[in-house]
């Protein structure tokens, strides 16, 4: 089924064409006007800037000369590397560069028909869970001379990497827009994928072979799979955005990776090169210019010492302007950062080797205010707490990771403060703030300023990260359950973009992530107590923050956060698995009654059970019996999956009651699996009428057929509340 496009300010490129061929005028775009305001919003245009259309600067223009390659790209006076190592990547994958440059035919320039000609194309870009098209005309900045201001090919009369760069910088608000970013953003709009991005340790990488080739496999398989990588060298303390090291690599500068190879060698090269194999990587500058001057450098010895032919057979074969190679060992010396965009491919029949994707909006949005009423208070992006201690007592659970620290790099601007013909930098490497998970206990665990948390209503939905515990629970919530078998899952929570509020003094990311909690196998409202941490992302003001991992049987709550409590804004949720695994956002604080329940008194209880094991289930030298439990509660049975052979199962089963008769007893039953029917083990019975938290209790089985001639046992926990609010 086709994917729904959206036109971006409601500009359709067939009607207007049609409109533009009927009164036969050259389209002129008053979205995005051939003017000033168009290019910079801080600095003054260059003396001598003028828009010319491409018949007015050759005589034979074209969309594409000799079809698309990566060398129709050289990045011009604006610093958007990030946008044009994306862009390589994009033109190196037909099936990916086709979906950007819709109907790229209808679109040519035909010299025998001028006629159909109307000043117009369109563009599509992936946004926040849509691809939505571009329309621009062909006008273009050209400084005095009458050169191409910005992204330009190195064929005079081939366009499609400037008008793209044109509807790009459109669909961001102006062409200064694009000064400094971060290249996994620019991937996600040209592809849909999924971004991740792998920081390098160079002092591990170096002194150990293993960690080079693991990650060495890990490039080779992504790049098998079509993924599209990039990376740069970050800064240092103290080191210069673009400046050139001794080997002729440029920090701070996007670079993309055109080919991940493990070249075999035979005797007569074994002796020049001295060893078997060579892992080596092919890289490309968007400058269009070969940086590099180390080993296998064009210049260089090894290069030179091979003919032509034997770089062919060994698959060392530079095709376009910009690209070089370099072995994999000084790949790892010098580069710091490398983004890995993992492609999305949407087909009717599903290899167990593709992701299956479902996803789910989301807004981080305060309380909703009823008519007369204040609002809430709300942060803007930009706003930072002061914090200190909170005077809220810690309960509950006492959780893992309660805590998170952040480590924020100051944000460097100099690439997008024009002036000086800057070539930009990738803003994922310079300026980004990160902020990683860390274990924490006790009272340090709730730093905030108790002001705020005052202030928050529960009916809120921007409860910050998991360090404010007394409203990170506030947030949206998402709920997913993975059956049968442990799964692989890959999430990936995006933002809306904010680049387009640049011109007004804004466009700054949200530092976000999420945090995935392992919740009861019955739970269907939102989570009210924080038990298990399965998985936290790190936190970082990307337009896109993923995690991937795998994770046991049973149910899990995702929450998207933003770092900081009160800061709103939307979002998208996107889950990739290998099986199918339903996503849905938890509204409700208590379950909804069911029609039958309607008549029934409401619960007045509310108690988790935690069945972790049971013990001595068979006697010794004897084959243990194949167990599972059942829980039974009122109305509610729960069972886990049968333990095959298992005197001493891990259960580890969480469950939820909510309980209208609370002096009711909550049975606990193990049974063995048999041929013909089931026998009963023995049973426990709980009694939680009372208000209790995190009891933890072992319990004798009674009744039952136990072959086990010692005394048969579980361990469980319980937690009761009486009051549903204070859950």
């Amino acid at each position: 089924m086709p994917e729904r496009v959206c036109d971006f300010q409601g500009q359709n490129y067939h009607r207007l064409k049609r409109a533009c061929l009927r009164r036969g005028a050259l389209f002129k775009d008053p979205v995005f006007p051939a003017s000033t305001q168009s290019l910079f919003y801080r600095r003054e245009p260059p003396p001598g800037l003028r828009w010319r259309r491409p018949r007015e600067l050759c005589k034979d223009p074209r969309l594409f000369v000799d079809g698309i390659s990566t060398r129709d790209l050289h990045q011009g006076s604006l610093g958007n590397c990030w946008m044009v190592a994306a862009t390589s990547c994009l033109a190196s994958e037909p099936s990916l560069w086709k979906k950007v440059i819709p109907d790229h035919v209808e679109q040519e320039w035909n010299p025998k028909r001028p006629d159909l000609y109307a000043g117009i194309f369109h563009f599509r870009f992936w946004r926040l869970g849509r691809w939505t098209d571009v329309v621009v005309d062909d006008r273009l900045p050209v400084s005095e001379d009458g050169v191409l201001l910005f992204c330009r090919s190195a064929t005079p009369r081939e366009f499609w990497s400037a008008l793209l760069e044109k509807a790009y910088a459109k669909l961001n608000g102006c062409y200064e827009a694009l000064e400094g970013g971060n290249t996994a953003e620019a991937l996600i709009d040209f592809t849909g994928g999924v971004s991740e991005p792998l920081s390098l340790d160079i002092e591990a990488l170096s002194q150990h072979s293993d960690q080079r080739r693991t990650l060495f496999q890990t490039l080779a398989k992504a790049h098998e799979r079509k993924a599209l990588i990039t990376c740069s060298i970050r800064p240092a303390e103290g080191e210069t955005v673009e400046s050139v090291l001794d080997c002729g690599l440029v920090r701070g500068h996007a670079y993309g990776i055109t080919a991940v190879r493990k070249v075999r060698l035979g005797e007569k090269l074994l002796k020049k090169c001295g060893a078997s194999r060579l892992f080596m990587v092919r890289m490309r500058n968007p400058w269009g210019t070969t940086d590099w001057t180390g080993a296998w450098s064009q210049g260089s010895q090894q290069w030179q010492q091979m003919g032509r032919s034997e770089r062919e057979k060994m698959g060392l074969i530079v095709r376009d302007v910009g690209e070089f190679w370099m072995e994999f060992e000084d790949f790892c010396h010098y580069f710091t950062d490398v983004v890995v965009c993992r492609l999305v491919e949407r087909a009717l029949l599903w290899p167990s080797s593709h992701w299956r994707e479902v996803h789910c909006y989301g807004e981080w949005a305060p309380a909703p205010t009823a008519p007369g009423a204040s609002p809430s208070t709300i942060l803007p992006s930009g706003h930072a707490l002061t914090l200190g201690k909170s005077n809220a007592k810690p309960g509950g659970t006492q959780q893992r990771g309660d805590r998170k620290e952040a480590r924020l790099g100051e944000r460097q601007r100099e690439g997008g403060k024009g002036g000086g013909g800057g070539r930009g930098r990738d803003k994922a490497v310079a300026s980004k703030q990160e902020k990683k998970v860390k274990e924490g206990h006790g009272e340090e665990g709730r730093e905030l300023d108790g002001g705020w948390e005052a202030q928050m209503d529960k009916r809120s939905r921007c409860g910050g990260c998991i360090n404010h515990r007394d409203t990170f629970l506030h947030n949206p919530q998402f709920m997913f359950e993975v059956r049968g078998q442990e799964e692989e899952v890959l999430i990936c929570l995006q933002q809306e973009d904010r680049r387009i509020r640049r011109k007004d003094g804004g466009g700054e990311n949200l530092p976000i992530g999420f945090e995935v909690l392992k919740v009861e196998v019955n739970r269907c409202s939102r989570v009210q107590c924080v038990v298990e941490q399965a998985a936290s992302s790190v936190y970082m003001d990307s337009r896109s923050v993923a995690l991937r991992g795998t994770l046991a049987p049973g149910r899990y709550a995702v929450l998207p956060t933003t770092f900081l409590p009160g800061a709103t804004g939307r979002f998208l949720l996107r889950l990739f698995s290998h099986s199918h695994l339903p996503l849905r956002e938890l509204r409700e604080d208590l379950p909804s009654p069911s029609i039958f329940q309607c008549c029934l008194p409401q619960p007045t209880v509310v108690t988790t059970v935690h069945l972790r094991r049971a013990s001595g289930l068979s006697p010794p030298k004897q084959t243990a019996p194949d167990v599972y439990a059942v829980v039974r509660c009122e109305d509610d049975t729960i069972r886990t999956r049968v333990f095959n052979e298992d005197g001493n199962p891990e259960f580890n089963l969480r469950t939820i009651f909510y309980r209208r008769h609370p002096n009711t007893q909550i049975s606990i039953e193990l049974w063995s699996r048999g041929l013909l029917w089931d026998s009963l083990l023995g049973v426990a019975r709980l009694q939680t009428a009372d208000p209790e938290r995190g009891r933890s209790q072992v319990i004798g089985l009674r009744g039952g057929q136990s072959r086990s001639g010692s005394p048969s046992c579980i361990y469980v926990e319980t937690s009761s509340s009486v009051c549903l609010t204070d859950l």
